[in-house]
């Protein structure tokens, strides 16, 4: 049944179940379209609530703590669209925080991934929503992109792969949207920077993350408020109906992104742009006299009412039935979830020995007694303050975890004593001097990173441009004239935006400084989202670990780790260049910016120029060793493989097994490597197991101007435990 209070079979209902049992649902569309009056098929075209009322009320009481519906028909029983926001979790009410989608990515595992995505469609669904706006997989260019913690790694590959995986998960409880299309990965500049690209790079290195998720049913398409090649996104006739529709074949809805999607109501719905979010604002301002003036618009609109309808229906007809009780929200299930993904996503970058022995796991024979110090291990951080952002009812810190938690999900150090040692160096170094080992929790937080949200931005004339006329509304006439706007409870008191470092604060470095300095056997973790460069001082440490944004259930997922209950399972989603120099140029500040396909380990490789740590770097508290690849011959555009990994440790533990393909004698502008496929796989010591992948060849495509094909050119297929591993066996297969 739809979402309303008419207990009779709606028109809606009626159609649902003609596409359940095999009709078109486009057919289905277009005889609902038939039935609405004019002002309802506009109305389907945006969002339900008047402008300044919609903007009032999310400034003054927050984001998204309920549903914002477009183009609900309660005379026919049309639910319309209930968005509800992500990735971390769904952001509708006070829901279940689970790690930020770039540690998720850190999992290398679809299927935990999935799991993930039926927990947040089942919150979702449970609060009202039906339509899920947080499948992100924009490329992060450069890793100091303000909302790199949205996204799941630097390869399209990966992308793709967790995209589409995050949409299986929720599409029996939701519609799905996959955002934000395209060349969105720079914050501050995001609704000024016209970003220009040549076809073949954006096809090649760009894209193909968004056509697989795509291909794996994604029901809608967000776009980004950036231009591309001199057009706005959300008006771009090449992205939204030329590639999208044309060459994909997408039959879901384009949508915007959140008010500032668009500059020309008329120029996106001839564009292919379905809906306008989240509320009644360009186009209700200004479709009915374009309209009036031409009336062979009413074609494009038809044309949008029809998708959006038979969007709802094709939902309606999959949805799986039965409404999930209200207490699914946060439940004792999918905290555990929470924290399973957490833990499988911290990643070890170093275990050096201290007296003959790693410091991790903490061994309770050697170590009694643990000093945890720096601000962040007392701090709820579980991401930005964005759009984002999880209202989680509770969250255990690194603190909470490591001294045994707030409640019975945590079980902290078994055996060992937690003192808090603070924040101050000097402070720190004292307590940790008298104990067996220290835990420095050091990093960011909303005020370092995000989305970014500065109220005096939203007057920008570009953007006030946007706005529909006040219509004597105190409150708006207010607010424009205001010199200094509050953005209220959008930010949570931070504004987030690109990074300026990728360094440390000098805070944490002299905090680090002085308690490795007072105990030998300091473990530091990391809470980040991208790369950390931390060449001046792990040196000085034995142990480093990124711990990440980890969620309502971090603190508990640290205690797994470092007492050795989970195996540091996590790989790195992105490459760590050595320096700043091996990066692509970024300015976060600029109106206009250049993208070529030379960014992350790609780069690195072109430059000649080993990584601090390499995509796919983690290590593990036990040993791996892969062995016997076998490739078959190609299959259209995969390849299948399989290889065995060997634990060859005292510890069970898992591995991520890499895929990476070598193109031989291609050019200089084909990248050296390029990832095909990965699996995660669970190996107890001493044992052996078979690995079966399908590769992708997709990652070797080039753009012939009209397509995207196989060259004709020998590849080394090589697994490997990260991409600069050339320990791993290897193949060599013809294309062509």
């Amino acid at each position: 049944m739809s979402d309303n209070t008419v207990d009779e079979i709606t028109a809606f209902d009626a159609a649902a179940d003609r596409v359940r049992r095999g009709a078109s649902a486009a057919d289905e569309a277009a005889a609902l379209l038939a039935q609405l009056t004019d002002a309802e098929k506009l109305g389907l075209l945006d969002g339900d609530e008047p402008f300044w009322a919609g903007f009032r009320r999310m400034i003054e009481e927050g984001y998204n703590h309920t549903p914002y519906v477009h183009g609900a028909v309660a005379r026919l029983g049309i639910p319309g669209l209930r968005f509800g926001d992500g990735p971390r979790g769904v952001v509708l009410g006070r829901s279940t925080a689970f790690p930020v989608a770039m540690a998720r990515g850190a999992t290398w595992d679809p299927e935990l991934e999935e799991r993930i995505g039926h927990a947040i469609g089942l919150e979702l669904r449970a609060q009202g929503g039906n339509f899920f706006g947080g499948i992100c997989i924009n490329l992060p260019r450069h890793p100091a992109w303000g909302r790199i913690q949205e996204t799941y790694g630097e390869d399209p590959l990966l992308l793709g792969t967790f995209g589409s995986a995050l949409h299986r998960g929720v599409a029996p409880n939701a519609m799905t949207t996959v955002k934000h299309y395209a060349l969105n990965s720079m914050e501050n500049a995001r609704f000024t920077v016209d970003v220009t690209i040549d076809e073949g790079t954006l096809r090649e290195a760009f894209l193909p993350h968004f056509r697989a998720v795509v291909e794996a049913g994604a029901d809608a398409v967000m776009t980004a408020y950036n231009s591309v090649n001199g057009e706005w996104a959300g008006q771009n006739r090449h992205l939204i109906t030329e590639i999208l529709r044309g060459d994909w074949g997408f039959e879901g809805i384009a949508v915007s992104d959140f008010i500032w999607g668009l500059r020309d109501a008329v120029a996106s719905l001839e564009a292919g742009l379905d809906v306008e979010e989240p509320f009644a604002e360009q186009r209700a301002e200004h479709l009915p006299a374009a309209l009036e003036a031409d009336p062979s618009l009413w074609a494009a609109v038809d044309a949008a009412a029809t998708r959006i309808l038979a969007v709802q229906l094709r939902f309606a007809a999959r949805r799986v039935p039965g409404e999930p009780d209200a207490g699914i929200v946060f439940s004792a299930g999918h905290r555990a979830l929470a924290r399973e993904a957490a833990a499988r996503a911290m990643v070890l970058l170093q275990n050096e020995p201290v007296a003959g022995a790693r410091v991790l796991p903490l061994d309770p024979a050697v170590v009694r007694t643990v000093a945890v110090a720096g601000a962040l291990a007392k701090r709820a951080n579980t991401g930005d303050n964005g759009s984002s952002d999880v209202r989680s009812p509770e969250v255990l810190t690194p603190l909470d975890g490591l001294a045994g938690g707030l409640d019975g999900l945590a079980g902290g150090l078994d055996g060992i004593r937690v003192l808090d040692a603070g924040e101050t160096p000097d402070g720190a170094a004292r307590i940790a001097a008298h104990t067996d080992a220290a835990v420095v929790v050091v990093g960011y937080t909303a005020e370092d990173e995000g989305e970014y949200i500065e109220a005096g931005a939203f007057l920008a004339p570009e953007l006030v441009a946007t706005y529909p006329p006040t219509n004597g509304d105190a409150w708006a006439e207010q607010f424009l004239s205001s010199q200094q706007p509050s953005a209220g409870s959008i930010v949570g008191g931070s504004a987030g935006g690109d990074r300026r470092s990728l360094r440390l604060h000098d805070a944490d470095v002299a905090l680090i400084r002085a308690v490795a300095a007072a105990n030998p056997r300091t473990v530091v973790v990391i809470v980040a989202a991208g790369a950390v460069l931390i060449d001046e001082w792990r040196s000085e440490v034995p142990s480093v670990l990124l711990g990440w944004y980890a969620g309502s259930e971090g603190g508990a997922a640290l205690a797994d780790v470092l007492s050795g209950a989970v195996d540091p399972a996590g790989r790195l989603p992105f490459s760590v260049p050595a320096t700043e120099a091996d990066l692509p140029a970024f300015d976060p500040d600029a109106t206009s910016a250049v993208y070529d396909r030379w960014f992350g380990q790609r780069l690195l490789d072109r430059l000649g120029r080993p990584a601090a740590y390499p995509l796919g770097f983690g290590l593990s508290y036990t040993s791996f060793a892969l062995e016997g690849l076998e490739v078959g011959e190609p299959e259209g555009e995969t390849l299948p493989a399989r290889v065995v990994v060997r634990n060859t440790g005292d510890r069970d533990g898992r591995h991520v097994v890499q895929l990476y393909g070598e193109p031989q004698d291609a050019g200089e502008d084909v990248p050296a490597r390029v990832l095909l496929g990965f699996a995660s796989v669970a190996v107890a010591s001493g044992e052996a197991v078979p690995v079966d992948l399908t590769a992708s060849l997709r990652p070797l495509q080039r753009w012939d101007g009209e397509r995207l094909v196989l060259p004709a050119i020998e590849v080394v297929v090589r697994a490997a435990s990260h991409a600069a591993d050339t320990s791993g066996p290897t193949a060599r297969i013809r294309l062509g």
